[in-house]
């Protein structure tokens, strides 16, 4: 099957004991045994739930892998593939990454005896430079949050050793743009609250992995942590999934669109998108993705003051947290997604507070650059000061 009757199908089974269509939400703790030890295959929904069970079957098929374990948000969805190491392994990073991912890296796994480097990983040789022998994993976002840098998956998987584990944060492409296991990752991670949930209603997350050792242990800390999602959370979860590829389409058309006109600006400086020409990494998006995605950044000419009031001044690109809704977003990262990184740090790596970040969403393009065209305008006198 194709990835939208994928979508649609994959987990999607009528419902053995009533027919229904729709896989049902299993709005349940526990569940009555026949006797001790016989059960119907569920005893306890932090360990198994149905409506869970379709979710993942489903997010499995999306991304090719054999295995999925759906989790109750992103980040215990990376901390259930960092359960996979051990105190004193070692991990290499990419530099420019979420900040709740630096976060739980720097300031709680850190705590557990587990060693991080941070390098751009863009650059070969800055990854090849910090293998260390204890390294076990590789933790790659591509594109980058929020500069959109691109990483080879394949290169970075061909620089991998025995007993050593790729993982990469697909959040951003997601499975319809990209595919990081066919390009030799180990392991793929999701935030299904962006771009797989789709509808800004519902926190969740999900790892799959086609290592059937790695999603043991995986399914292990799934149960024996307990990060899951409810059934309504996996439930909205699914449903946005099967117009995944519908949406991404869309998604993809207008930031190409709303990229070429800040580009094509005098207002603004520099334009991060993986689909412009311009990009340094052009050549490698078009070879390892299908499309370019619905998220760019870009920093506005003048002081960081003229971000603050541009972010303020558009009315259909809503000043919020997260991405990958139908609606458009718009953030400073520094301020806001990435504020837990340290401000020197932040700076060394790019995100300096004048830097903008937008998740462009679904409605009509023309619409959305007439709003960042007038924010622009309103903001042109601060910059001419």
């Amino acid at each position: 099957m194709r990835f939208s009757t994928r979508a649609i199908h994959a987990g999607q089974d009528p419902d053995p004991a009533t027919g229904a269509t729709i896989v049902p939400i299993y709005q349940t703790s526990t569940y009555t045994l026949e006797a001790v030890g016989v059960t119907k295959g569920y005893d306890y929904s932090r360990t198994v739930n149905p409506t869970r069970v379709a979710l993942e079957r489903q997010l499995a098929a999306l991304e090719d892998a054999r295995h999925c374990s759906a989790f109750g948000s992103g980040m215990a969805a990376t901390a259930a593939v960092l359960n996979l190491l051990g105190a004193g392994d070692h991990v290499v990073v990419t530099d420019d990454l979420y900040g709740g991912t630096y976060r739980l890296f720097s300031r709680v796994l850190s705590r557990y005896g587990l060693e991080f480097t941070y390098v751009d990983m863009s650059d070969l040789t800055e990854i090849r430079a910090a293998v260390r022998p204890n390294t076990k994993l590789f933790w790659v976002e591509t594109p980058t949050n929020p500069l959109l840098k691109l990483i080879d998956v394949r290169a970075v998987a061909e620089l991998r050793r025995p007993g050593q584990i790729v993982a990469v944060d697909n959040t951003f492409a997601t499975p319809y743009l990209q595919s990081p296991l066919a390009l030799g990752a180990d392991v793929v991670v999701h935030s299904t609250t962006k771009y797989i949930g789709g509808h800004s209603d519902a926190i969740g997350g999900a790892a799959m992995t086609n290592d059937d050792a790695i999603a043991e242990t995986i399914k292990f800390h799934q149960n024996a942590v307990g990060g899951v999602p409810g059934p309504m959370d996996a439930y909205l979860v699914m449903r946005g999934a099967k117009t995944l590829a519908l949406r991404m389409r869309e998604h993809d058309r207008n930031a190409q669109a709303v990229a070429e006109f800040l580009a094509a600006s005098p207002d603004v400086e520099r334009v991060n998108y993986p689909g412009l020409e311009t990009h340094p990494q052009h050549a490698l998006a078009k070879r390892q993705m299908r499309g370019f995605g619905g998220m760019l950044s870009f920093a506005l000419r003048g002081p960081a003051q003229r971000a603050l009031d541009f972010v303020k001044c558009t009315k259909l690109f809503s000043l919020a947290e997260s991405l990958g809704g139908v609606e458009s977003l718009i953030s400073i990262p520094s301020r806001m997604t990435h504020g837990s990184i340290p401000k020197e740090e932040r700076e060394r790596r790019g995100v300096t507070d004048g830097l903008v970040r937008l998740s462009v969403g679904i409605e009509d393009v023309e619409d959305l650059i007439e709003d960042l065209g007038q924010a622009l305008e309103q903001t042109r006198e601060l910059a001419l000061r």
